[in-house]
């Protein structure tokens, strides 16, 4: 007989409900958040597993991986779908959660979730690191620029060469009008030259890692796509042969309108903001690239100038992000190119 079962996941602990093909609950228990000791349970209860679910969650791509290693038929679930349907319960618990997910595990009625590989999942790494790197740069000289306000000095714009030395240089020559504004120079400055050199440095690796890659290469030779932006774009969706039509990629990026029909009510609101948002804010950015700073002519960047004059650049910018990550998935799968004198329907 097949048996289902939940996985109602912590940090510590993790509550598991065995269920027949009927509903009838045919164990249950709680072992700590190990992959041994979860198998181990359902080979004793539910040697006959059909399927295993638990939700996605901060631990859901390592637990699914060691449990596939295992030998566990595990699948990982959308965690916001799951919750609909069992927030119908009275009373939350562990121990009922777990119950729930069996069920939904024996009825199919839940929405897998994609496990991105290992290699991927470095890359974001990655670029991870590089984006908390360069927004601590960020936070420390906005906080240092509102302090120097206080007593009057406004800083002037900053270059990229030197390593933003310009931004040190300011505050080092603030910090003699000022005994308490020269300690803070003392001890901000060398912060931020070492932030500055590692997110340099975190850059040269991701350019490196572009320069070896095909695939990255090609999605570069989109306008507006830089080795960041190819490599995030790759390391997020890691399968091109996840969607049906390469059209899904915006709405899975949360790049479409939503929308909302009820009767004679129909409308379309903002942008979803659905899945991965660094990459969204990445591929943003390269839509406003690709209005303002892009000067090769193309059928693609025409377009995106004469949306902005209509729409304005931000409502462009979105609408261009869009039609780059169809472009891109659809060059990541022909094993093409850019062409600019090509018009690329999107």
């Amino acid at each position: 007989m097949s048996h289902y079962v939940g996985l109602d996941v912590s940090v510590k602990e993790v509550s598991i409900c065995v269920v027949n093909i009927e509903g009838d609950v045919i164990a249950r228990g709680s072992v700590a958040t190990d992959p041994d000791q979860i198998s181990n349970f359902i080979a004793e209860h539910a040697a006959a597993a059909e399927r295993v679910v638990h939700e996605s969650g901060i631990l859901a791509i390592w637990l699914t991986r060691e449990l596939d290693k295992r030998g566990v038929p595990i699948i990982c679930i959308d965690a916001r779908l799951a919750h609909k349907a069992l927030s119908g319960r009275i009373n939350k618990t562990d121990r009922g959660d777990a119950e729930g997910l069996a069920h939904l595990a024996r009825t199919g009625w839940f929405t897998p979730v994609h496990i991105r590989s290992e290699a991927s999942e470095r890359v974001r790494v990655l670029i991870g690191t590089r984006e908390r790197l360069i927004r601590m740069r960020k936070d420390l000289e906005a906080h240092v620029r509102g302090v120097l306000k206080t007593f009057g000095i406004r800083m002037t714009a900053i270059q990229r060469s030197n390593q933003r030395g310009g931004f040190r240089d300011q505050l080092a020559q603030a910090g003699q009008t000022d005994l308490a504004i020269e300690l803070m120079a003392d001890a901000f400055n060398p912060i931020h030259r070492a932030l500055c050199a590692a997110a340099d440095a975190m850059e040269d690796e991701l350019r490196e890692i572009a320069r070896g890659s095909d695939l990255a290469q090609r999605l570069m030779t989109v306008p507006g796509v830089g080795p960041v932006v190819a490599l995030s774009y790759i390391a997020t969706l890691d399968n091109e042969a996840r969607f049906k039509r390469a059209t899904d990629v915006g709405a899975f990026l949360g790049l479409t309108p939503r929308r909302f029909q009820s009767g004679d009510t129909d409308w379309s609101g903002r942008i979803s903001k659905c899945g991965d948002r660094d990459l969204r804010r990445l591929l943003y950015a390269a839509g406003f690239t690709l209005i303002s700073q892009v000067r090769r002519a193309s059928p693609l960047r025409a377009w995106a100038v004469r949306l902005s004059e209509r729409k304005g650049i931000k409502h462009a910018a979105v609408a261009a992000a869009r039609k780059l990550a169809v472009i891109m998935l659809r060059i990541w799968r022909d094993g093409t190119t850019f062409h600019a004198t090509r018009e690329v329907r999107a």
